[in-house]
């Protein structure tokens, strides 16, 4: 039976990562739940299922042409698209940094 404190919860630490990761990956897969991975209470990374239309591609298979701040460009505007807060990224990066 999944563990409901892990669908409710925003981050998960890195050491409950380890010991819940299929669990965890299920409620990514099955409820489309997104993680903030922390290590000692800092965030590290992002857990948060793929969009089927847009599928990351790895490095090699990337347009090499693309420059680096096309690709940003771009990146933040799919980002934006996305985006569920009320709260912008810099007063989400500031609440973190507290």
């Amino acid at each position: 039976m999944p563990d409901p404190s892990l669908m409710l919860r925003t981050s998960v630490g890195v050491r409950e990562l380890k010991a819940s990761a299929s669990e965890i990956i299920r409620n990514v897969r099955d409820q489309r739940a997104r993680y903030v991975i922390t290590y000692r209470g800092r965030p590290v990374g992002l857990l948060m299922p793929l969009d089927e239309t847009h599928p990351v591609l790895p490095l090699s298979a990337r347009q090499p042409e693309a420059s680096a701040w096309e690709t940003l460009t771009r990146l933040g505007e799919e980002i934006g698209r996305g985006w569920r807060s009320s709260l912008t990224s810099t007063e989400l990066l500031s609440q973190m940094r507290r």
